[in-house]
């Protein structure tokens, strides 16, 4: 797949979550299936989640062989201080739309031999960009698949 494609499908992912999360009511912000995050926590997430893979993606374009460290995202959103159960989600979503153009535009200009790049995450080991992309590209799809879950959709 080409740079061009690899990254149409990223933006098309981000877009995808925007148009759910846009269509949310304040309403249906806390809603829950009992099993997963409400919105408001998705939302709060993704912001968390954006700023995290951003700064490795910068990391395996300009210092190949860095370590990658992971983190406890279930933490996050327990934090009270980080506030996922009840902070409004406009600044979070601020947050999601700007790093995700961010890493948009670089992106866009890697070459094929970049998508190469690795580090070594500090939970699963060996991370290339290629594999960046894979996973930051499904990451807001499947979290809009857990929204609509919790709204019963």
């Amino acid at each position: 797949m080409s740079i061009a494609a690899l990254a149409a499908n990223y933006e098309k992912a981000t877009n995808d979550f925007l148009r759910i999360v846009d269509a949310l009511e304040e309403s249906d912000l806390d809603k829950t299936d009992g099993e997963g995050w409400t919105p408001r926590q998705v939302v709060h997430h993704l912001a968390d989640s954006e700023l995290q893979s951003n700064a490795r993606l910068r990391r395996l374009v300009a210092e190949p062989g860095t370590i990658i460290q992971g983190y406890d995202e279930g933490a996050w959103a327990e934090s009270t201080t980080l506030g996922y159960r009840e902070l409004p989600i406009e600044v979070s979503l601020n947050v999601f739309r700007a790093v995700r153009a961010s890493s948009l535009m670089i992106l866009r200009r890697l070459s094929m031999d970049q998508l190469q790049n690795f580090g070594e995450h500090s939970e699963s080991g060996r991370f290339t960009i290629e594999k960046w992309v894979q996973s930051y590209t499904n990451h807001p799809t499947d979290h809009a698949q857990q929204i609509l879950k919790a709204l019963g959709k």
